[in-house]
């Protein structure tokens, strides 16, 4: 098992596909006037650019999105990893963070979350960063689409249960959400060996490693903690070895 530490930065990974013009908007303003700052992501609310370089462009995000989205250099790193695979499946893909980063950098993006409401905001934020022909939105349930599903790397950043996750000491893989860490990687699976996982700072390591040997033979496994700006933000694990780049 290869283990390594990331500091991610403001550091922008090179865009390969040609972007669209979007009209500046007053990020401030905007989010004001909607309502969306609540008190549960006012601390969110000063990281947006940390989210999204672009948040000013007409990001959108609901409560949920602004403190599950992954933050964008995270994300950008994540893309690396798939080494320019052919077709990511991004599985819970939410408001679209990790989903763009994929579309920069990997020639095509399969998109699926369960809410409607986030696929559209997905599908605005890609306009934004000018992906959108690049990504595939399914509004659909992981776990009954999976069967139909074809691709060279899966993508896995389940819900972790909201911002109470960073009071457990130890999360263990029960506690992801829709469906125990065991369920959506045997799912994931059926569609390729080659998988990225992104898991909370605090996951038991050691369940992390088990998954590797659901799978005969054994998967490799690497496991990258992400830090921005010198803060821990999660785990990143890769299984199979062309999954990684």
């Amino acid at each position: 098992m290869k283990k390594t530490r990331h500091n991610s930065r403001a550091a922008k990974a090179p865009l390969l596909k040609r972007k669209r013009q979007v009209k500046k908007k007053n990020g401030k303003k905007r989010g004001k006037e909607e309502g969306i700052i609540t008190p549960l992501i006012e601390k969110y609310w000063f990281q947006r650019y940390s989210l999204f370089s672009k948040y000013d462009d007409g990001i959108q995000m609901d409560e949920e999105g602004w403190y599950s989205v992954t933050p964008e250099a995270i994300a950008i790193r994540h893309a690396e990893k798939c080494g320019g695979a052919g077709l990511v499946i991004d599985c819970f893909s939410g408001v679209g963070g990790n989903a763009i980063q994929f579309a920069r950098l990997c020639p095509f993006v399969v998109a699926v979350d369960i809410d409607p409401q986030k696929v559209n905001m997905a599908f605005n934020n890609a306009k934004v960063y000018g992906v959108e022909d690049y990504i595939d939105f399914i509004v659909g349930d992981f776990f009954q689409l999976a069967p139909s599903l074809k691709g060279d790397v899966v993508f896995l950043s389940p819900p972790w249960g909201g911002p109470s996750y960073k009071r457990i000491e130890d999360f263990t893989m029960d506690l992801l959400k829709p469906k125990d860490g065991y369920s959506i990687f045997q799912t994931a699976q059926r569609i390729t060996p080659k998988i990225i996982i992104f898991l909370p700072r605090n996951v038991n390591l050691n369940q992390v490693e088990e998954l590797s040997w659901l799978s005969c033979p054994p998967l490799s496994i690497e496991i990258e903690e992400n830090y921005l700006e010198g803060n821990f933000k999660g785990i990143t694990v890769c299984f199979g070895s062309s999954a990684c780049s």
